[in-house]
């Protein structure tokens, strides 16, 4: 029996997501019924494209925050957080603290997405 390893690990945004679900229809001409569930709440609740969404991953990348991580840049990505109570209601699934001013840098860069 195979072995498999994990070669990378890397957090997906809902956008990535839809991009390869729309890349694996293509290559299969259909998909199977979780995969169709998948992609009608991705159509329902991704905002933004792909090109968006790594505009805004380069954005929230380049504020040199020290304590976001790629993580947590998709879930920011995902949710688009409009105030800092959003942006902690996100937040709050991982161990991490930052200042007020980091979180109105964050809000203040994804409101010029939104």
């Amino acid at each position: 029996m195979a072995n498999p390893q994990f070669i990378e690990q890397t957090s997906l945004s809902l956008a990535d997501l839809k991009e390869e679900l729309i890349r694996i229809e293509k290559r299969d001409k259909e998909l199977n019924y979780l995969s169709n569930k998948t992609k009608e709440y991705l159509d329902n609740f991704v905002k933004l494209d792909s090109k968006q969404q790594e505009e805004l991953k380069k954005k929230l990348l380049g504020l040199n925050l020290t304590r976001l991580k790629d993580e947590h840049v998709a879930k920011i990505i995902d949710f688009l957080p409009k105030t800092i109570d959003e942006l902690k209601v996100i937040l709050q699934a991982y161990p991490l603290s930052m200042p007020k001013g980091d979180q109105e840098s964050i809000v203040k860069t994804v409101k010029g997405f939104i």
